[in-house]
């Protein structure tokens, strides 16, 4: 591996761990490394710290090692074992859950991995140049840990690899069992039954992250007539549905995703009490009659993927909650989220708490919301902490 040298002093971090070094710690690289290629991270005195992936950009190296070795056979088939059993530890997968997120990234000690688990199906994204590049062995590894209940190995990282590292980032099976022939499955979570489509769908095809937080919407739901902003397959409407929801309506701009909402609907026998409505959440959150609805879902895509966006990203979480809190009727439930790691939750819940100021309303929170134990946090790496919510009562 090609020699990187950090400058005096800014080793603290990779002595505690954290998977990230930034390019300006680096003092020097020993060589001339191409985006992706395994780097041996060294501090200025020459003693050997972690091993990892280089990158061009803000973050040089993620780190995969502070003592094994990448290049060891048996290194993925490892780590991808140890992940697997986590879940196991959780009770993942079930005969009530059959989906659930395989490796997290930094949670699982693998920066710029992730792979979501479909009833035997894997589905990869790689988010650095290193990870794409693995992903054969990523793949042998699947099928060395799952054997023959691994049914097929999908890659879909065109839109998360660095497009300007020059890879072929072209979707595609990396393995399929003999027999197999789908682009889509119905799983389980939590009892309930879902169709996911990994080829066309947003992300792996499904978001797992949400599966705590819409058993929790399940609860509260009997007898309420329910609004899902933002809704995408209808995670949330069908645990309100089984919940005994009184209504649920399911809003979403994509005619694609609502589709396949109204087919998620259909599989849990659920179509009575639902309505699809195919426009914008925001616009119809603006045009809702005060009390119609008495909880509500708002759970927006990432209003900020940089910290450049962060400004504008705040402004319109609170514009949106404001809306929200304004127009539900008395003793409502409002479950309200954001997935943009550069809003933090302190962050989130002050913008919460100015929506609800200029609402003039009285508001409480019942609950604090995050991401499920499938998308474990590295303690070293809080940043992986990105999936913010909050339960609201509103009087």
């Amino acid at each position: 591996m090609i020699k990187l040298t950090l400058k005096r002093g800014r080793d603290e971090s990779l002595r505690r761990f954290h998977p990230w070094v930034f390019s300006g710690a680096v003092a020097q690289v020993h060589g001339n490394p191409a985006e992706g290629d395994l780097v041996a991270v060294h501090d200025a005195d020459g003693n050997f710290l972690a091993c990892g992936h280089y990158q061009i950009g803000s973050i040089a190296v993620r780190i995969l090692s502070f003592s094994g070795d990448p290049l060891s056979p048996s290194f993925w088939a490892d780590a991808i074992e140890s992940a697997r059993l986590e879940r196991a530890a959780t009770g993942l997968p079930s005969e009530s859950t059959t989906c659930f997120r395989l490796v997290h990234g930094e949670g699982d000690g693998l920066p710029g991995l992730i792979i979501d688990w479909y009833d035997g199906v894997c589905v990869l994204q790689a988010h650095s140049a290193g990870m794409f590049r693995a992903k054969s062995r990523i793949c042998e590894a699947l099928k060395t840990v799952f054997g023959d209940s691994l049914k097929a190995v999908y890659d879909k990282s065109s839109q998360t690899a660095p497009f300007k590292a020059g890879l072929d980032l072209i979707d595609g099976y990396l393995y399929r069992a003999e027999g197999f022939d789908s682009s889509e499955i119905a799983v389980l979570e939590n009892g309930n039954r879902f169709m996911v489509n990994w080829e066309e769908g947003q992300k792996t095809g499904f978001f797992l992250d949400q599966r705590d937080n819409r058993a929790l919407v399940g609860k509260y739901a009997a007898g309420r007539k329910v609004l899902n902003l933002f809704c995408y397959t209808g995670g949330f409407s069908i645990y309100a549905l089984a919940g005994g929801a009184s209504s649920v309506d399911s809003v979403d701009s994509s005619a694609r995703a609502m589709l396949m909402t109204d087919r998620n609907v259909s599989l849990n026998g659920f179509e009575g009490r639902h309505t699809s409505l195919c426009c914008d959440a925001i616009g119809y959150l603006g045009g809702v009659d005060e009390g119609r609805y008495d909880m509500m879902i708002v759970d927006p895509p990432a209003f900020a993927k940089h910290r450049g966006a962060l400004k504008n990203a705040l402004r319109a979480y609170q514009r949106l909650n404001a809306a929200a809190i304004s127009r539900i009727a008395p003793g409502g439930l409002i479950f309200t989220f954001s997935c943009s790691q550069v809003v933090d939750k302190i962050s989130f819940a002050e913008l919460v708490f100015s929506a609800a100021a200029q609402s003039g309303r009285s508001v409480r929170i019942l609950d604090r919301l995050c991401q499920g134990s499938d998308h474990p946090v590295n303690i070293y790496h809080p940043e992986g902490e990105y999936l913010k919510g909050l339960l609201l009562y509103v009087e």
